[in-house]
């Protein structure tokens, strides 16, 4: 799966005792790095072999090469489905959103240039995105006579119900200034300082406790399934559960005792 022929690379960043980063890199840069079904199959191998590494910290996504993220959905294979390819393949689309979105440590989406469709999807299930100053992003499935389905029900809790409905609907694409400015990105820079971007938010976690940043994922998970209560109560237990290690004792010292 992770050879210079496959559709999805996989590469880690040792960072000795404090753990492992992982970087899985959608592979078909001559698409604009679309997936087809291989690609979607192969990607969701590499994430469930991940989950359990006990060792991450983190997962970085992005794109092959400088021009795309993911581009959606190979339309040559799309154009021939029948029924039962078409509900296939979309399924396969939710797999790879889910795996995303259910991952236990934080999920970075580096965004180095086209991130359409399924792309778009993708991303809008990571943590946190950041995207190159020349990125682009759009919904356009019904100009190609499809709805948006699928993780696209998220993105009106990232952007708002309007700008959801604008972009699945004219399947207009939109550039990296407007995505930053309705909230989709957290970040927006030139692409020379990308790599600077994703970089600080993963110093930021590798100096956090590591149980501590499964727990808050976890929990995070929790919030947007729950009501307002409900996640008030998943917080306690997720609060009480940190304190089975001696992890909130160790980093309390050590920051006690760098303020001294």
């Amino acid at each position: 799966m992770t050879g210079s022929d496959s559709l999805i690379k996989l590469d880690f960043d040792d960072h000795g005792e404090a753990g492992r980063v992982a970087r899985v890199t959608f592979n078909n840069p001559e698409k604009r790095n679309a997936l087809g079904l291989a690609g979607k199959e192969q990607f969701v191998t590499v994430m469930t072999g991940l989950k359990h590494d006990e060792t991450l910290r983190a997962l970085v996504l992005t794109g092959a090469g400088e021009k795309s993220f993911v581009g959606g959905t190979n339309i040559g294979e799309m154009a021939e489905f029948d029924l039962a390819q078409a509900e296939s393949s979309s399924t396969w689309t939710h797999r790879v959103c889910d795996a995303v979105r259910q991952f236990p440590v934080p999920v970075i989406a580096r965004i180095n240039g086209y991130c359409f469709g399924s792309g778009m999807e993708i991303a809008a299930c990571a943590d946190m995105r950041a995207a190159a100053d020349h990125a682009r992003f759009g919904m356009p499935e019904t100009r190609h006579g499809i709805p948006s389905g699928m993780e696209a029900s998220v993105l009106p809790r990232l952007i708002g119900w309007g700008k959801a409905c604008e972009l699945v609907l004219t399947g207009d694409h939109i550039d990296a200034e407007e995505a930053y400015r309705i909230g989709f990105l957290e970040r927006m820079v030139p692409a020379d300082k990308l790599d600077d971007a994703v970089q600080g938010w993963l110093d930021s976690l590798l100096a956090c406790g590591p149980r501590a940043v499964r727990i808050q994922k976890r929990l995070i998970i929790d919030w947007d399934r729950m009501s307002p209560t409900d996640g008030a109560r998943a917080g306690i237990q997720a609060y009480v559960d940190a304190y089975r290690t001696d992890e909130p004792k160790r980093l309390m010292t050590a920051f006690m005792n760098r303020k001294r």
